[in-house]
């Protein structure tokens, strides 16, 4: 499995996308659909309709890497969601590639007083 820092950025293409697509295909998604930067390190995740197969796509110093997951069995926990861009941690992503569905840890809450 792939390792990245825990602060490392990681967007979700939600919905779905065409798996014929490899790297050029995808970034013109990343860059128009997302309107995100291709080049910024970040980590940009797509998954097929029937959910079988994730591509991570994503800028590596001096070019771009492209990693694909191919189920035989089961599908992605891929989320529904009514946005088009979804931003998860590098420690959700891991999840998803394992087969785990994202929201599955507590939320974190933030709170500004102590009564």
């Amino acid at each position: 499995m792939m390792n990245f820092p825990p602060d490392t950025k990681v967007y979700l293409a939600v919905g779905t996308t065409d798996m014929r697509k490899a790297i050029n295909g995808l970034s013109i998604i990343v860059s128009e659909r997302m309107q995100l930067d291709i080049f910024s390190g970040s980590l940009f995740v797509f998954c097929n309709r029937a959910q079988t197969i994730l591509k991570i796509l994503y800028w590596d110093k001096n070019g771009f890497c492209l990693w694909q997951k191919c189920l035989e069995k089961d599908r992605f926990k891929w989320p529904n969601s009514p946005k088009d861009v979804m931003n998860i941690t590098s420690r959700e992503l891991t999840w998803l590639v394992d087969g785990l569905n994202i929201n599955q840890a507590h939320k974190p809450l933030k709170y500004s007083m102590i009564f």
